[in-house]
């Protein structure tokens, strides 16, 4: 490991100088203790460290900016998505932070990003309270070899500090908090906001910006794999899905969130799970909540009783989007190192807030190609500051805001791997049935999980199955214990009528979103898509 005067040499290169004390590489127990002596969190019941950010319980995507400069200005899709930034203004922006780091404690992860040796990226998370360390201690791969460690050179740094804000008349940013990537310094800033999924994703967005250009494919999906060492990758935003229906006590895990898919195979970008707990069940969602009562789980904004310590799961009075974030070891049935081979399945996970897609589908690869394009979901509750309920969105590629390269990067790779590995590809609605939110129902997750494991284990594979008149999508007439009047979502409406227009409504929704891409894709993908009178 580093001694404390050669990280501070290292630190003085990024301009960060007397400061108070520096923790580095604290184990867990160690962060716990300056945590709670802190007052930063407090630990519940069987050890878990529950920590509260404030009026930021969600991710800032207005708030988040990529540096305009020469080694990365050409590679970028710029747009509402990737938001430039001026130079002169991060640089201004950095020396405040350089300014505002004097005379305080600082703590300091090295760690990887990706598990795969050869692609495998070191990063320094450098934050201003240990459960952020902690954070990123659970999130990314530990080195837990002291020589690597001595001789580690961080590619990449991240810097974040959440009680420096910005002025958005002098920083040029939207509100006092900042979330900046500069490609070219290898530098991202933090400030105004402790939500630590900020941390987690500003790294994605490093990952899918350089290994994409390394004919890499970058992903955010879950992965798992089966006892046929089948491997299965799970598209889809936050609150579809991917965490839950990918920790299968049949099938071990992989990673939870974001992968990359190299020549050799998938390989976990992380060395944790950042999973949605609100209302989770112990029936239904076993090893997550497992992970709730365990020493080393930070629970984010979960509700508790300070006498008792006990947590109430279904309290979301500060945020729907309450977060346990746990080393992947907390989970029993997972693939060790982080990597296995190509995958056999792909799925897209829809949360439909409209409820006329049906619970599952296949597709060919150029309906594959266009659903992963169209992105289409419902952004859930408490995910993004702002929305407090479903709202039906488009995410090209199942993750818009982390990707900063044009869509058709990844939607080019992506139809290579499948067509080079023979992938079979579904399509499977978590969202609602019955009508639209608000009218039907969340389609209950016990069918869901039949379908997906029946999807996954080939018993789909000889089944019949029917054309969806209107998004022409390929439904099994049936499924292992499921009702076959759940897996046509028209009959699950009473008002026939009603479901017809609102089927025809959203096939416009989808058509208007995909102009973006036509010119980038072949007519056969262009033609992929649904269609209405």
């Amino acid at each position: 490991m580093k001694s404390k005067d050669q990280l501070i040499v290292e630190l003085k290169e990024l301009g960060i100088k007397n400061i108070l004390d520096v923790y580095y590489n604290l184990a867990t127990p160690a962060l716990y203790e300056r945590a709670i002596c802190r007052r930063e969190g407090m630990m519940a019941h069987l050890g878990p460290l529950v920590v509260r950010t404030g009026q930021h319980t969600g991710r800032s995507p207005n708030d988040k900016f990529i540096v305009k400069e020469k080694s990365s200005e050409n590679n970028i899709w710029w747009g509402k998505v990737n938001r430039d930034i001026d130079e002169s203004k991060f640089d201004g922006l950095y020396k405040k932070m350089i300014a505002y780091i004097q005379n305080k404690d600082i703590y300091v992860q090295d760690c990887y990003a990706g598990t795969d040796p050869k692609y495998k990226l070191p990063i320094r998370v450098i934050t201003e309270s240990a459960w952020h360390s902690l954070f990123a201690r659970n999130m990314f791969v530990q080195i837990n070899d002291e020589k690597e460690l001595e001789s580690l050179k961080p590619e990449f740094t991240i810097i974040q500090m959440p009680s420096l804000h910005s002025e958005p008349s002098d920083d040029g940013t939207n509100s006092n908090v900042f979330v900046i990537v500069n490609f070219e310094k290898r530098l991202v800033l933090i400030g105004g906001t402790s939500y630590a999924g900020e941390i987690k994703k500003s790294v994605f967005t490093i990952l899918n910006y350089i290994n994409p250009l390394r004919n890499v494919m970058s992903m955010h999906c879950s992965a798992n794999i089966g006892v046929n060492d089948d491997v299965a990758l799970l598209f889809g935003l936050s609150g579809t899905g991917k965490t839950t229906l990918s920790a299968d006590p049949a099938r071990r895990l992989i990673g939870d969130d974001e992968h990359g898919w190299s020549d050799t195979g998938v390989f976990n970008y992380e060395g944790g799970c950042y999973a949605k707990v609100i209302n989770l069940s112990k029936e239904a969602e076993p090893d997550i909540y497992e992970t709730t009562r365990m020493f080393g789980t930070i629970l984010e904004n979960v509700a508790f009783d300070t006498q008792s310590r006990m947590l109430d799961l279904t309290d979301s009075s500060l945020t729907e989007n309450t977060r346990a974030a746990y080393p992947i070891t907390h989970i029993n049935n997972i693939v060790e190192n982080g990597m296995a081979g190509h995958p056999k399945n792909i799925v897209m996970l829809t949360a439909d807030a409209f409820g006329v897609l049906p619970p599952i589908a296949k597709l060919t690869t150029e309906q594959a190609m266009y659903h992963f394009l169209s992105g289409y979901t419902a952004k859930v509750a408490g995910t993004e500051k702002g929305v407090t309920e479903p709202k039906a969105t488009f995410s090209t590629c199942f993750g818009a805001p982390f990707m900063p390269l044009h869509p058709s990067v990844y939607a080019k790779l992506l139809g290579e791997n499948i067509e080079k590995h023979q992938v079979t590809c579904w399509l499977v609605n978590t969202g609602w049935s019955g009508g639209p939110y608000g009218i039907g129902k969340r389609i209950s997750i016990k069918y869901t999980r039949a379908m997906l494991n029946a999807a996954l284990n080939g018993e789909l594979d000889n089944v019949g199955y029917t054309t969806d008149p209107i998004f022409g999508l390929n439904v099994p007439n049936e499924v292992p214990n499921v009702p076959k009047e759940v897996l046509n979502p028209k009959s699950t409406w009473d008002d026939k009528e009603k479901y017809d227009e609102t089927a025809e409504k959203l096939a416009r929704m989808f058509h208007d979103n995909f102009k973006d891409f036509e010119s980038y894709v072949n007519d056969k993908v262009k033609n992929s898509g649904p269609t209405y009178k």
